[in-house]
Order: structure tokens, then C-alpha cells, then sequence
């Protein structure tokens, strides 16, 4: 892909990182985006650089707040010549399981800030930039069946802007076609502690009995679907949501009473 760059958020840890690690081997330099992971931020850029010869650099920002998501597009064009790939990884999650009626106000307004509210931030901010260049690519992270809009059970908030999340790359990939740019959201299925950082070959001989395909999913998994989603060739491909589960059915089994 020459010399394109990519900005990913939450790219310091997780499947972020996966994902940075992906397309550095494949030539593409890198803005790695994170909130709080600073030395592990800037370990990674530097580690990609020496290991693939990109231009890789670490820029702090909580996308969940507009003023930081315009400095964090500012910083990284003094850094690197331009941003052609958005990857929308990052994303608030809170863990404990509560009811819709159990959310402060808060929490909900930060849910939905940083998963549905900052993809139109950064998108807004980059989209022009992907025009004048006639080529762009942007890549959000849902979850499992997100585009049916489903309820998700002590999940609301994260369910509903993940949903709108699908609904506004869909409405992206509409409006930006003709200017070469094109929009579409992976869903990684239940991708869990540090099989989100592991590579694919190491799941191979890994049991896993609740996943039709036999084993655990991992980060490489989900990276080379981000990869060849911002690949060239895929220009055809916008508008889509695609699952990566291995089979599973991810909410069937909250409704089943399943950890």
C-alpha cells in the first residue's frame, strides 16, 4: 500500500495493537492513539519502526471529548503526512452488568461519547482530508448482529452506540463513495484477556468448546480483516458489517444465562 498511514485508536493494547502490528509489516505507518498507556504506547511505535522501517508515532488523547480528538488530527499532520485509514478501535466499556435504569447519567453520556460520538468526531475531521486525496478508509469495531440494532441485557449503553455507531458507517460509506473513500465495521466475537495480542497459529491446537470452529479467537484474526478491508483492492467493499466470531453466537448466550 506504499505510503499510507493509519490512525488507530486504542492502538497501544488489545486488538488495537494487533492491528498496528498488521499493518506496520505490510509498510503502513502508523498514529497509535491511546488514553492512558503512554510507555506502552511509545514502546510499540518504536518497536514497529526498528522491526519494519515505518514512521510510527504515539499521540494521547480521549476521543470520548471533541477538543481532544481535534488536537489528536492536528498533531498527528505535523507528524506524518497525511491520515488515509481510520481505524475507530477504542471504546468505552463498563463490565459490570447493569440495568438501562441503573446508568448515571455520566456513565451513559461517556458510553455514548466514546463509542458513537467520537466516530463522528474523528470522521468529520478526516473525512475532507480522505477527499482530496480521492481515497480514504475507514474502519469501525462493532459487535456481534449490531446491525439487526439488538437489545443487549445490563449492556444498553454500549449496545445502543455501537448500534448507531453501524448505522453512521453505513450512512459514511453512502455519502463518501464517490470520493473514493469507503466505510465498513468488523465484529470480533468473544475475543478475550490476552488472545486479543496473540497470533492465530497459537489458537490452533486451543480447545475451545463454545466456539463452533473448535478454538479461541485472537487479535490476528480480526487484523487481517481490518487489513483487507483498508487494502486497495477492496474498494468495492463498503457498507458492510462484517462478524468475525468463529461461529458463535455472542448474545444468544447472555440470554441463555452464560458468563
Amino acid at each position: 500500500m506504499g505510503s499510507k498511514t493509519a490512525l488507530i485508536t486504542g492502538g497501544a493494547v488489545g486488538i488495537g495493537r494487533k492491528i498496528a502490528g498488521q499493518f506496520a509489516s505490510e509498510g503502513i505507518n502508523l498514529a497509535i492513539n491511546y488514553r492512558s498507556s503512554r510507555n506502552t504506547a511509545e514502546a510499540l511505535a518504536k518497536e514497529l519502526s526498528e522491526k519494519y522501517g515505518t514512521e510510527n508515532v504515539a499521540l494521547k488523547a480521549d476521543i470520548s471529548e471533541y477538543q481532544q480528538c481535534c488536537r489528536l488530527i492536528e498533531e498527528a499532520g505535523t507528524c506524518l503526512p497525511s491520515i488515509d485509514i481510520l481505524v475507530h478501535n477504542a471504546g468505552p466499556y463498563i463490565h459490570e452488568r447493569k440495568r438501562m435504569a441503573d446508568y448515571s447519567i455520566e456513565e451513559w453520556q461517556y458510553m455514548i461519547n466514546g463509542n458513537l460520538n467520537s466516530g463522528f468526531y474523528l470522521s468529520s475531521l478526516l473525512v475532507p482530508f480522505m477527499r482530496s486525496r480521492r481515497w480514504g478508509r475507514i474502519i469501525t469495531i462493532g459487535f456481534d448482529r449490531v446491525e439487526s440494532a439488538p437489545g443487549w441485557i445490563y449492556r444498553s449503553a454500549f449496545a445502543a452506540s455501537k448500534s448507531g455507531l453501524a448505522s453512521l458507517t453505513r450512512t459514511i460509506a453512502l455519502e463518501e463513495a464517490q470520493h473514493g473513500i469507503t466505510a465498513n465495521m468488523v465484529c470480533p466475537g468473544d475475543i478475550v484477556g490476552n488472545w486479543k495480542e496473540r497470533d492465530i497459529v497459537e489458537a490452533l491446537g486451543v480447545q475451545d468448546g463454545t466456539v463452533p470452529v473448535g478454538r479461541p479467537g485472537t487479535g490476528e484474526d480480526i487484523s487481517r480483516v481490518v487489513s483487507f478491508l483498508a487494502a486497495e483492492e477492496s474498494a468495492y467493499i463498503t457498507g458492510s458489517i462484517i462478524p468475525v466470531t468463529g461461529g458463535k453466537d455472542v448474545l444468544g448466550k447472555v440470554f441463555r444465562g452464560e458468563k
